[in-house]
């Protein structure tokens, strides 16, 4: 049986063999990678090879040299066009972490012969950026004034997405799917409170609620389905065996959220570190709703068995510490929300 060909076992069982020769990757260069994502993120060999600057047919020869390296079918053609086998979807997610890695390679190194110290990239969940992460950076940029430091506010989802892929040095959130689990290591910083919130001069402001039971017929603002603290929202309506709400607004920006409750009726459920100073500004009002309502913890994802820089290995150190400082702050910042 051809080398190539006896690399690895095919998504279809074709080739009996089970292992791939290291030796035999040397053949795939960074042009493949990419022909990889291009065809994940553009669904056909045409569109592939006009955002790489290809003919269409050297876009397919490429993958079936790709495919003959790997032994294995990479994707299936669909009436929608092509579609990823589940080694091709391996293989798409192998692809964008090396390109990623290189792209971060090649900004660090022009940091560093432009004089630079070095670059720091970062993805923290809202509820942590505030009064965690953003302390954090700013010690760090006290320490090393030259450090190139990039920051991702997004969800958990989307900054594991990033951080599996090489986008990110490390992360500051939660695991969202237990696969997370076999690909990262996740040490635990500080508990996630959140706070029932409506605008200062709202009807309910000063109404005295504290149950979940007086808000069935509020207007509700609130975060995709998907979002961890909507999530929440919907179980505590569950287990008060209460519909969930149906008048209402979705919005995937934490700011616009925030505008949005500032100027109608409705309410919303933020993290308390988001709205504290929206509150103290008198933009806002905190519903003191019991029992309170508590995300899982966030805490520190990094990659498995993978080294980090000298940087990222402090920035890490300073989030241990402002960790072990939050608690205090927190408490009062719950105390003034409610």
């Amino acid at each position: 049986m051809n080398k190539k060909r006896s690399a690895i076992a095919n998504c279809d069982h074709r080739q009996g063999a089970n292992t791939i020769d290291p030796g035999i990757l040397s053949s795939l260069k960074m042009r493949h990678l990419s022909l990889l994502v291009a065809l994940a993120d553009h669904g056909t060999t045409h569109r592939a090879a006009d955002a790489l600057n290809m003919t269409q047919s050297t876009a397919s020869k490429m993958l079936r040299d790709i495919e003959e390296v790997l032994g294995a079918t990479l994707f299936e053609r669909g009436p929608r066009g092509l579609v990823p086998s589940p080694l091709g979807d391996f293989a798409i997610r192998g692809a964008r972490r090396q390109l990623s890695r290189l792209r971060r390679f090649a900004d660090e190194f022009e940091v560093l012969r432009a004089g630079g110290y070095g670059t720091l990239t970062v993805g923290a969940i809202t509820g942590a950026a505030p009064d965690f992460v953003a302390h954090a950076v700013a010690e760090i940029k006290r320490k090393r004034p030259q450090l190139m430091v990039t920051l991702h506010g997004e969800t958990s989802e989307d900054i594991l997405a990033q951080l599996e892929v090489g986008g990110l040095d490390l992360a500051v959130g939660r695991f969202s799917t237990e696969r997370h689990r076999d690909i990262f290591d996740f040490e635990p910083l500080a508990d996630e409170h959140l706070a029932f919130v409506v605008r200062a001069d709202h009807p309910l402001a000063d109404k005295g609620i504290t149950g979940l039971d007086q808000l069935d017929r509020c207007a509700w603002a609130l975060q995709p389905r998907s979002n961890p603290t909507r999530q929440v929202l919907e179980a505590a309506f569950d287990r008060a065996g209460m519909a969930r709400p149906t008048d209402t607004i979705e919005c995937s920006s934490i700011l616009l959220l925030l505008n949005l409750v500032q100027v109608s009726d409705a309410v919303a459920l933020l993290p308390k570190a988001v709205v504290h100073a929206p509150i103290r500004a008198g933009l806002l009002r905190a519903i003191q709703i019991r029992p309170a309502v508590l995300l899982t913890g966030f805490g520190l994802v990094t990659r498995s068995k993978e080294g980090l820089s000298e940087a990222a290995l402090e920035f890490c150190d300073i989030l241990r510490t402002r960790a072990a400082r939050y608690a205090a702050p927190a408490q009062d910042a719950a105390r003034d929300v409610g």
